[in-house]
């Protein structure tokens, strides 16, 4: 039975705390979802707004492994960094997340991948980071249509294979 559905990405801001979470549900089970961000040719191909490019320098999906990208659009190119703290497959990715334009702007980043049954995932993201002043710049930055763009070419791909 084929299924279309479409996700809604919730992206919530804390008051308290300077923390973005971005919950999402998948059509496809946490192993799927989770080979999706921790394989580098899988992630070149979903992470980002519509009509960037990804080019994966090293991407060590592993706990104390490290990855860099860079991404190019026709303004420029961006690099990001991070390390993997913790990778549990299928339940948990612990990171590190840096964006080389802003080098003093590390965010911590906490990504479950919780099975909903029926081959379906819910994904948690949450990204503390050490002021408001730089949360609020990463959502102004174009945070929110990155992550929505994303995901939409995330679904296509799960249902791809």
């Amino acid at each position: 039975m084929t299924r279309t559905t479409t996700h809604e990405t919730r992206i919530i801001l804390d008051d308290k705390v300077p923390i973005v979470r971005i919950i999402r549900e998948f059509d496809a089970p946490p192993e799927k979802v989770f080979r999706a961000h921790a394989d580098p040719e899988l992630f070149a191909q979903w992470c980002g707004p519509n009509g960037t490019r990804l080019n994966v320098e090293h991407y060590d999906c592993r706990t104390g492994g490290s990855y860099r990208f860079l991404m190019s659009d026709d303004n420029g190119e961006y690099g990001f960094r991070g390390c993997f703290h913790d990778v549990r497959p299928s339940e948990l990715i612990v990171q590190t997340f840096t964006f080389e334009g802003e080098p003093d702007g590390v965010a911590l980043e906490k990504m479950t991948f919780e099975d909903l049954g029926e081959g379906r995932t819910r994904l948690t993201s949450t990204s503390l980071t050490d002021s408001f002043e730089g949360r609020d710049a990463f959502v102004a930055s174009g945070m929110e249509e990155g992550v929505v763009q994303g995901y939409q070419r995330l679904d296509a791909l799960l249902a791809g294979g």
